[in-house]
């Protein structure tokens, strides 16, 4: 799917297409992963319902930014090289099932168990991810769209508590599937509970934060109301605002 719509794109020079294909990669593998084995048990349709509302909103959440806005600058450089725009979706395709991996192997377990508590809590955990990744992205898409804010940082809502939120709420929705997961994987299955520690070290390690974390710098980095800030609120996990 990623090479696929990645030919177009390259042609065109475009990046509007890239983290809807995203999603829709997430939304084609988790339905395949449930018809191909053919598992209507309840444990495999609730993960595969949770990562194809997660997947739809986000990826269609970025993409209506990125045509808005014109334009998504994580790709000003890279879409010029064939081998490094190449890269970029082939990479995307990896993040898809490593971030899945533990959901995908619980939708095809031969061995299907009732639901249990840990089950709900961890749908419990996916939905309390889910709202503050949903209403962290609303906020900031709410001050973004006024004008006089255009030269300045958000700092409230969900944003006085954290710097990225939005990176937190997907970090523990991450979490709650693959706590929903772990009941029905054995032997070399349990390896793909690395699959939240996977999000949160690309989120905080390689992508994501200190992308942004950079650009935030070189555009308030000598205003001192943004190093208060940045000196009150955690990069990530929320606390409350001092």
């Amino acid at each position: 799917i990623q090479w696929i719509v990645f030919i177009p794109s390259y042609v065109a020079r475009t990046e509007h297409y890239f983290d809807l294909t995203g999603g829709f990669t997430y939304i084609t593998v988790s339905v395949l992963a449930v018809v191909a084995v053919a598992n209507w048990e309840p444990r495999s349709l609730i993960i595969g319902g949770l990562i194809v509302v997660w997947a739809a909103r986000l990826s269609s959440f970025l993409f209506l930014r990125v045509r808005r806005s014109g334009g998504d600058r994580r790709f000003e450089d890279l879409k010029a090289s064939l081998p490094n725009f190449l890269m970029t979706w082939t990479l995307q395709g990896l993040w898809v099932l490593l971030t899945a991996a533990a959901g995908l192997a619980a939708i095809t377990t031969r061995e299907p168990k009732p639901l249990e508590w840990v089950a709900f809590l961890g749908i419990a955990v996916w939905v309390a991810g889910f709202v503050i990744e949903v209403v962290a992205d609303a906020q900031k898409s709410t001050f973004r769209s006024d004008p006089e804010n255009a030269d300045h940082f958000i700092a409230t809502g969900l944003w006085a508590w954290s710097r990225h939120p939005n990176y937190f709420g997907e970090t523990v929705l991450w979490v709650g599937i693959a706590i929903i997961a772990a009941p029905v994987l054995s032997g070399s299955q349990w390896l793909t509970l690395v699959s939240p520690v996977f999000v949160l070290l690309l989120l905080t390690r390689i992508s994501g934060i200190p992308m942004l974390e950079r650009r935030a710098h070189r555009r308030w980095g000598g205003d001192a109301a943004y190093q208060e800030y940045r000196r009150k609120t955690p990069v990530l996990v929320p606390r409350p605002p001092r």
